[in-house]
């Protein structure tokens, strides 16, 4: 009988990629079934930074918006991270030659967001905004070791992959906007007719 191996305990995975840990991005990125753990990683710390905006919504007596800050944020983390890795694999797979599946991106990346456990303090009065800031910083890092790892590129080719997949993201968040806006008019002008 073959024996089970245990899959490193998510806890742990978390931390290691917090702390740069270069080994654990090239774990994750060959392991297929680390794919469900990156995604609980994006949902933990998408709920964490709700769980802050909601705390910090609470205390300034806005409970309506807390609400949707914290169901917004855990979706628009999720089609980010989704989307994110597929501009960073088609960028860094077409244009600059890597070598990496969507799913190594998701996985790297996925991992990548775990600084982001410590948005829920953000409600803190002026420690948040920093604990933030820092936040911002700490995941671009984690997020540029992730595309270096998963992609198998030079610290050069990386940084042109991520500042492409930038004003790609860009474009793309713009034509988006654009669609939606042109449907909320749509909708608007249809609500007008019709009374």
């Amino acid at each position: 009988m073959g024996q089970l191996v245990a899959q490193p305990s998510l806890t742990d995975r978390m931390i290691r990629a917090a702390r740069l840990d270069v080994a654990l991005y090239n774990e994750v990125e060959a392991d297929t079934t680390a794919t469900n753990q990156a995604l609980a990683v994006v949902v933990i710390t998408a709920v964490c930074a709700g769980i802050g905006a909601l705390i910090g919504g609470l205390m300034v007596g806005r409970p309506g918006v807390a609400v949707g800050g914290l169901i917004g944020a855990v979706v628009l983390e999720l089609i980010g991270w989704a989307v994110w890795s597929y501009v960073m694999f088609f960028v860094g797979t077409k244009m600059f030659h890597g070598t990496a599946t969507y799913g190594e991106l998701l996985r790297t990346l996925g991992f990548a967001y775990s600084p982001g456990v410590l948005l829920i303090l953000q409600f803190i009065p002026v420690l948040g905004g920093i604990i933030a800031f820092v936040v911002a910083i700490w995941r671009i890092i984690t997020g540029f070791i992730g595309v270096r790892e998963a992609l198998d590129l030079d610290t050069g080719n990386t940084i042109a992959v991520i500042v492409v997949g930038i004003i790609a993201y860009l474009i793309v968040l713009a034509i988006v906007g654009i669609v939606l806006g042109a449907l909320g008019l749509g909708v608007a002008a249809m609500t007008g007719a019709f009374r």
